[in-house]
C-alpha cells in the first residue's frame, strides 16, 4: 500500500512529522514501512510557463520554435520537438540552471541554429514512470489547465514535492488497505484525530428502480449488492488534484468516472465499478455462478473461459463482469458515456479468489476482496463516489440505490481483563491506560471492573479473540516499553532435533573445508530443470509465474549454483566453492494433482585455485579428487564412510570420462565430477566440478554407535603391490576384492599409483597399493603376513585376471 503524506494529511493533523519520523512510528507499532520514496527526483528549476507563440523551426521539419512566458520581464525562446506542443498551453518549463533527475542540467544550446533557453518538459523528463503518465501526455509533453499561475513552481502542481510511504502489509492488516484505514491508524499512534469525508447527494425525482432490477441467486456468494443510476454525466479529463492523488499511488488516471472509482478504491478500501448504462443491454442486473465453458471478454480486451467456481455479474443473460475482479469490456466507460451504473457490492473472498487465480487475472480489487473489506463501508463509498461523479463529471443521481442483501452486519464483541492483559505482556498497565488505547483506536466498549467488552468495528475483522485485543493495547502501548521478563510456567526447554544436529553438523563441516553458504531460488525455468534435473520427474509449473525464469520449481540445485559461478566469473572472481543446503521438488505426475515429494539435497560447485601459496609459488587448481574428497570428509563426519562407494558414471551435461555415482550402501544417493565443456561454454565460465547429494538420505541413516579401541601395542606390516590389469577395469574394483580377501589381517588399504605408458602392455595399466596389516593380540609374524598377502594375490588373479607388475 502506498501512502501519499499530502493526502494524509486531508484525514490527520501529521504536526511537525517528517515522513521518515512517520514511518519510524508505523513500523515500531507493527506495520512495517518498507520504503519512504520523495517523488521528486532531484528536480529542481521548473515553472510553469505559458507559450505565447509556436512556430516550425525554419531548418528542422520536427522541431518548434516556441516563445514561452515564464514569469520573466520578457519570454524566453525554446527548442520544443515535442508533436503536442501548441500557442496557448501551460507548460512545465525547465529554466536555464535546472536539473532534472539523473542530476540533468539544463543549459543554454543551439538546435539547427537557433538559440535555446530552457526545455519544455514531458511527465516522464521530471521523473514519472510512463505507466503512470495520461494516455494523452504519453508520447509528449505535459500541459496544465488554464487556472494555473505562469512562473510558480510546477512540481507543486504536479505533486512532486510530496513523499510517499510503501507499507508491508501482512495479511491480517486489509484494514490498512485504503487511506481512511492508514488514518485511523496514524491518528491511534499520534493521538489525533480522524476527520473523514461527509458525502452528501442530492437525488432528482426519478427512481433507480425505474431503471435497473438486483437479484441475487446466493447470497453467501455476494451477501449485498447496490446499483446507483447517474444519468447526464460527461467522461472527460480528471482535475489535477485527482491525477495526482492516483499517480501518487502507482495508478495511471484514465478518465474522471473511472479516476473516481479507483479513488474511493484508495479512500475506503471498497471496489466499484462503473458500467455505461445503455450498453449494459437490459434492465436487470443478475449475479450468478457462471456456466461451465461460459465466455466474458474482460476489460484489457481478452477473452476468458468461465466455469462454476465463478462468480459473474450478468445483464439476466450473459455475463457483463467477472465479481470482484474485472468489468466486461462490452460495457465500459468511453467518451461518449451518458448515464452510468454504478456497482457497490460485497463479495466473498474466497470466491472472488478463486476466480482470480483461475483466470490468472490479479487487479486492486480482487486484491481487497480476498483479504476482506468493511461491509459496513459499502454504501458509504458508493455514496461518496457519486457525489464526487457529480462534482467532477456532472449528471444527477436517481432516487435509491437498487439494492439486493443486507447493507450492513452486526459488529462483534470481544472481552479481555486488563489481568490477561499484564499477564501475558508482562506489564504492568492500568486500566485508564488500556481505556486511552482503546479510545485511540475508535474502539467502543464497555469497563466492567477491568474487563473491557470491546464492539469490534467492522472495519478491522482482524480482531477476532482476546489476545488480538492484547497485541492491539501491547503495540500502541509500545512494543519498546514492554519489559523484559522470564518465561514462566513448566514445560521443556526447547532443542534442535537429531536431524537438525546433523544438518549444524554438515554446514559447519563444509564452511571448514572453505566453501561459503550460497541461498538461492526454489523457483527456475524448465530449460535449467531439463539441463540438470532428476530424470523422470516431470516440471511444477506455477499458475501465475512472476517470470518465464521463475516459472516452475526446481529439480537439482545444480543449475543456480552455475548461476552464482557465472555470475562471479564475469566479475572477474575466478576461484569460487560454493555449497547450497535446500529442498528439491519432485513429481512423476504429468498434471500436478497432489503436493510434490520434497527432498533436501546438498549441491557444491568448484572452480578455479583450490589452494594457493603465494610464498612458496605453488598453486593447486581444483580437480575431481577435491570434490570427491569434500564428500568423503562429509560421510566420514556423519560416521557413513564405510557404507559409501564411489561408480564411475555417465550423466547428461557431466563429462564422461570425470563422473561418478555416489553410492550409500550400494544405492545411488547423487553424483559428482566435472562439468562437460559444452555445458561450461554455454555459460561461459572455467572448468568446474560439482556434487550433488541426497543430504535427507545422509541425515537419516542410521549410524552405528561410536566405538573406541584402544591405541595399537604392537606393530603393524607394510606391503605394497602393483598390478597389472585392463585399461577398463575400475580402481574400486581392484580395492573391494583386496579388502574382501585380506580377511581380520587388512587393516588398511590406499591406493597410491596409476601408470599407462609405452612399458606397459596396449590395453593394460598399472595400479599399485599399499596395504597395512595388522593384528591387535600379538605381533605378526612373517608367515601370518605372507599367508594374507599371498590369499589376496590369488583373488585378483581369479576375479579379474590381474597379474603382479615385474
Amino acid at each position: 500500500m502506498l501512502v501519499s503524506m499530502r493526502w494524509l494529511e486531508q484525514y490527520v493533523d501529521l504536526g511537525n512529522h517528517t515522513a521518515e519520523q512517520l514511518a519510524d512510528l508505523i513500523t515500531k507499532s507493527g506495520i512495517e514501512v518498507e520504503t519512504v520514496e520523495s517523488l521528486n527526483k532531484g528536480v529542481k528549476g521548473v515553472v510553469v510557463g505559458h507559450v505565447v507563440s509556436c512556430e516550425q523551426h525554419p531548418n528542422a521539419d520536427k522541431l518548434n520554435l516556441c516563445k514561452v512566458d515564464i514569469g520573466e520581464e520578457e519570454p524566453v525562446q525554446i527548442i520544443c520537438g515535442a508533436p503536442n506542443v501548441a500557442e496557448g498551453q501551460k507548460v512545465a518549463v525547465a529554466k536555464v540552471g535546472a536539473v532534472l533527475p539523473g542530476n540533468f542540467k539544463i543549459k543554454k544550446a543551439k538546435l539547427r541554429g537557433e538559440a535555446s533557453n530552457g526545455m519544455i518538459c514531458s511527465l516522464q523528463e521530471l521523473g514519472i514512470e510512463s505507466k503512470l503518465v495520461q494516455k494523452e501526455f504519453a508520447d509528449g509533453i505535459f500541459v496544465f489547465p488554464n487556472d494555473v499561475e505562469v512562473g510558480t513552481d510546477a512540481l507543486e502542481y504536479l505533486n512532486l514535492n510530496d513523499k510517499v510511504l510503501e507499507l508491508g502489509l501482512t495479511p491480517n492488516r486489509a484494514d490498512c488497505m485504503n487511506m481512511l484505514g492508514v488514518a485511523y491508524e496514524v491518528a491511534a499512534i499520534l493521538k489525533k484525530e480522524v476527520n473523514l469525508p461527509s458525502p452528501s447527494v442530492e437525488h432528482s425525482d426519478e427512481s433507480a428502480a425505474d431503471y435497473v432490477s438486483v437479484s441475487i441467486e446466493n447470497k453467501e456468494d455476494n451477501p449485498y449488492y447496490g446499483a446507483t443510476i447517474i444519468k447526464g454525466v460527461e467522461v472527460k479529463a480528471s482535475p489535477l488534484w485527482l491525477v495526482n492523488r492516483l499517480v501518487s499511488s502507482g495508478i495511471r488516471p484514465i478518465n474522471n468516472i473511472v479516476d473516481i472509482t479507483n479513488y474511493v478504491l484508495l479512500e475506503y478500501g471498497q471496489p466499484l465499478h462503473a458500467f455505461d448504462y445503455d450498453r449494459l443491454g437490459s434492465k436487470e442486473i443478475v449475479v450468478r455462478r457462471a456456466g461451465d465453458g461460459e465466455k466474458i471478454e474482460t476489460l484489457d480486451d481478452t477473452e476468458r473461459t468461465l466455469s462454476s467456481d465463478h462468480l459473474v455479474i450478468t445483464n439476466g443473460k450473459k455475463p457483463v463482469a467477472v465479481a470482484g475482479v474485472m468489468g466486461g469490456a462490452d460495457s465500459e466507460v468511453y467518451d461518449g458515456t451518458q448515464t452510468i451504473l454504478l456497482e457497490a457490492a460485497y463479495f466473498n473472498g474466497f470466491v472472488v479468489r478463486q476466480a482470480s487465480k483461475d483466470l490468472n487475472l490479479r487487479s486492486d480489487s480482487s486484491a481487497r476482496f480476498e483479504k476482506g473489506i468493511d461491509r459496513n463501508r459499502v454504501h458509504l463509498a458508493a455514496k461518496r463516489a457519486a457525489s464526487l461523479i457529480v462534482e467532477l463529471a456532472g449528471g444527477e443521481v436517481l432516487e435509491g440505490p437498487v439494492e439486493a442483501g443486507e447493507r450492513t452486519v452486526e459488529e462483534k464483541s470481544v472481552s479481555v481483563s486488563v489481568k490477561r492483559i499484564n499477564r501475558v505482556l508482562g506489564t504492568d498497565i492500568s486500566e485508564n491506560t488500556v481505556a486511552e488505547i482503546f479510545d485511540r483506536l475508535r474502539f467502543e466498549y464497555n469497563n466492567d471492573n477491568g474487563t473491557f467488552s470491546v464492539l469490534v468495528p467492522a472495519r478491522r475483522p482482524d480482531i477476532t479473540i482476546e489476545e488480538d485485543l492484547i497485541e492491539e493495547v501491547g503495540r500502541l502501548y509500545g512494543y519498546d516499553n514492554l519489559p523484559a521478563t522470564f518465561p514462566y510456567g513448566e514445560g521443556t526447554p526447547g532443542g534442535l532435533t537429531d536431524y537438525q544436529n546433523k544438518r549444524r553438523l554438515v554446514r559447519r563441516y563444509m564452511e571448514g573445508a572453505g566453501l561459503y553458504q550460497v541461498t538461492t531460488y526454489s523457483l527456475t525455468s524448465p530449460k535449467k530443470n531439463a539441463f540438470f534435473g532428476e530424470i523422470g520427474y516431470n516440471d511444477i509449473t506455477l499458475s501465475m509465474p512472476m517470470s518465464e525464469e521463475r516459472a516452475v520449481l526446481r529439480t537439482s540445485l545444480v543449475p543456480h549454483l552455475l548461476d552464482v559461478i557465472e555470475h562471479n566469473h564475469n566479475r572477474q572472481l575466478d576461484d569460487v566453492a560454493i555449497y547450497e543446503t535446500a529442498k528439491v521438488f519432485l513429481t512423476k505426475q504429468e498434471k500436478v494433482s497432489e503436493l510434490p515429494k520434497e527432498e533436501e539435497h546438498i549441491s557444491a560447485a568448484f572452480t578455479g585455485l583450490w589452494q594457493e601459496h603465494s610464498w612458496q609459488k605453488e598453486k593447486k587448481p581444483v580437480d575431481f579428487f577435491v570434490a570427491k574428497g569434500v564428500i568423503e570428509g562429509l560421510v566420514e563426519e556423519l560416521g557413513l564412510s564405510d557404507r559409501i562407494s564411489f561408480q564411475k558414471a555417465e550423466k547428461q551435461n557431466m563429462h564422461p570420462g570425470r563422473t561418478a555415482n555416489v553410492l550409500l550402501d550400494e544405492e545411488e544417493i547423487g553424483f559428482v565430477g566435472q562439468l562437460h565443456p559444452e555445458a561450461q561454454s554455454e555459460y561461459d565460465i572455467n572448468e568446474t566440478y560439482l556434487f550433488e547429494l541426497n543430504l535427507e538420505r545422509l541425515l537419516t541413516t542410521n549410524t552405528e554407535p561410536l566405538e573406541y579401541k584402544s591405541l595399537p601395542r604392537f606393530p603393524s606390516v607394510t606391503r605394497d603391490i602393483a598390478l597389472v590389469v585392463d585399461e577398463g577395469t575400475e580402481a574400486q574394483a581392484v580395492l573391494n576384492i583386496i579388502e574382501q580377501a585380506g580377511g581380520k589381517l587388512l587393516a588398511e588399504t590406499r591406493i597410491f599409483d596409476l601408470y599407462q605408458g609405452e612399458h606397459m602392455e596396449e590395453g593394460k595399466k598399472s595400479l599399485a597399493f599399499s596395504l597395512r596389516y595388522y593384528n591387535p593380540e600379538h605381533t605378526l609374524t612373517e608367515e601370518e603376513v605372507k599367508k594374507a598377502h599371498d590369499r589376496v594375490v590369488d583373488q585378483l588373479k581369479q576375479e579379474i585376471g590381474a597379474s603382479l607388475r615385474g
